[in-house]
């Protein structure tokens, strides 16, 4: 019931063409779908995992030579809703880039992935690094969940943006039922609340950030407990080792983090370009979560220079 409930609570477009973008659905190895977004229809793929994040700003990468594939994960965004906790995982998601890649008959691919799809695109890597041409992370999760880095390296405390007020008015809707009863309108709040901490400079760039309480998927009655999933039972108990996925992972990785990040550590961006043979990490001094919205221009120029083959002006080898 639940997932007929998501399905028909938000309008999804069918498969076709509108205004140059393809949209329409993907089945998965185990049966549900995952929506996707296609700009241009270039030899060269690029997929892009997090269509609900940064579809808006990184259409500007589209080329002739480029089709850029923007696409949810399964129990995301406009995916089909995944009722059975068991196919929650970041193996999964894992599995359904497969999927995606398949389904384009793309045998190389360039790959970008954002927060923990920055850590979901290496093991991808991992598992199949002869369909992987290049790798662009932002603000990737470490490896390791859990590893302490010193406060030049970690800004996850910084509550300079944190509203108290809001804070305490949520956990008060929260505690009368809200959330559930009325999951769209607690998710406008939650939003409001929660943005702020994904860019550097709040008053000009929040707006930049796309609303997602449109799709049921997002809404906090749904999403937290995805995330609980997600993470305690496929992220932070992850036993992959460093020597193996430097091994595999050889192709060139482009890591963009910002140092004002306070959800994943700048600290996590550093460990993935010292320990990636051919990576490389581009520093944004006044960028948080959502580099590119803080920082549009620099992040969209950086991974068009790395995607058409060079190294952006400042990335910088970084050793141990």
């Amino acid at each position: 019931m639940l997932a007929a409930a998501l399905a028909t609570a938000v309008a999804v477009p069918a498969v076709g063409e509108a205004a140059g973008v393809e949209h329409g659905r993907i089945r998965t190895h185990d049966g549900y779908t995952v929506y996707y977004e296609r700009v241009g229809h270039g030899p060269e793929f690029v997929l892009l995992p997090g269509r609900i994040f940064f579809e808006d700003t990184f259409r500007r990468l589209a080329s002739p030579r480029r089709s850029l594939i923007f696409y949810d994960m399964r129990n995301r965004g406009l995916s089909e809703a995944v009722p059975d906790t068991d196919r929650i995982s970041i193996h999964e998601d894992v599995r359904d880039l497969e999927s995606v890649r398949e389904h384009f008959r793309a045998n190389r691919v360039a790959l970008v992935g954002f927060s923990y799809l920055g850590l979901m695109v290496v093991l991808y890597a991992n598992d199949h690094p002869e369909h992987v041409t290049r790798i662009v992370q932002l603000g990737p999760l470490p490896l390791r969940q859990g590893k302490a880095y010193p406060p030049e390296l970690d800004n996850r405390s910084d509550r300079g943006v944190f509203d108290e007020k809001k804070w305490e008015e949520l956990q008060k809707l929260e505690q009368k039922g809200f959330m559930k009863s009325h999951p769209r309108e607690f998710c406008e709040k939650d939003w409001d609340f929660m943005r702020v901490m994904l860019v550097a400079n709040p008053p000009t760039h929040v707006e930049r950030l796309p609303a997602p309480c449109a799709m049921p998927n997002e809404w906090p009655v749904n999403l937290r407990e995805h995330f609980r999933i997600l993470f305690t039972r496929s992220i932070l108990p992850l036993d992959v080792s460093d020597e193996a996925v430097a091994s595999k992972v050889t192709m060139p990785v482009l890591t963009i983090h910002g140092r004002k990040d306070r959800n994943a550590p700048y600290g996590g961006g550093r460990d993935w370009a010292a320990l990636l043979p051919d990576a490389r990490l581009l520093t944004l001094d006044n960028a948080a979560h959502a580099s590119w919205a803080d920082e549009p221009d620099s992040v969209v120029s950086a991974m068009d220079t790395f995607l058409q083959g060079s190294w952006p002006e400042r990335a910088e080898r970084v050793t141990r």
